[in-house]
């Protein structure tokens, strides 16, 4: 399986999914025109990944949201319902690690929306300085 790593641009997060160390990354600013077509092929990529990844393998996917309009804070809930379905019943082990700065309160307040939003996949809310 390939890696799939999208540079940042001025309305898009970079993303870094690593099939090789199971931890992947998005982060940045999200507020593309279309948050949909940003989004799908990174849904696309995690379902064909998942095939490939055995129940006792860790995998940690890192979120360091700075801002993202209301159709991406969609397409990221849409990203975690589609992890945390993979994660029932133990069937995957799946770390969510909701990263933000301090002073971001917003992104906090979000990050704490989301966990209550899934119910299987362990989800950690990680402040930074």
């Amino acid at each position: 399986m390939e890696r799939l790593k999208i540079e940042a641009t001025k309305s898009t997060p970079a993303v870094d999914f690593n099939p090789k160390t199971h931890i992947h990354y998005v982060g940045g600013e999200s507020y593309p025109e279309n948050s949909r077509e940003f989004y799908n092929p990174l849904m696309n990529w995690i379902k064909q990944y998942m095939d490939t990844v055995t129940k006792s393998q860790s995998i940690v996917f890192n979120f360091e949201m700075i801002y993202f309009n209301s159709s991406s804070s969609k397409a990221l809930l849409d990203l975690f319902y589609l992890l945390d379905d993979f994660a029932v019943d133990g069937e995957k082990n799946i770390v969510l690690n909701w990263i933000f700065i301090t002073e971001n309160e917003a992104a906090e307040e979000y990050g704490t929306e989301f966990s209550e939003d899934v119910k299987h996949l362990k989800f950690n809310l990680i402040t930074k300085d």
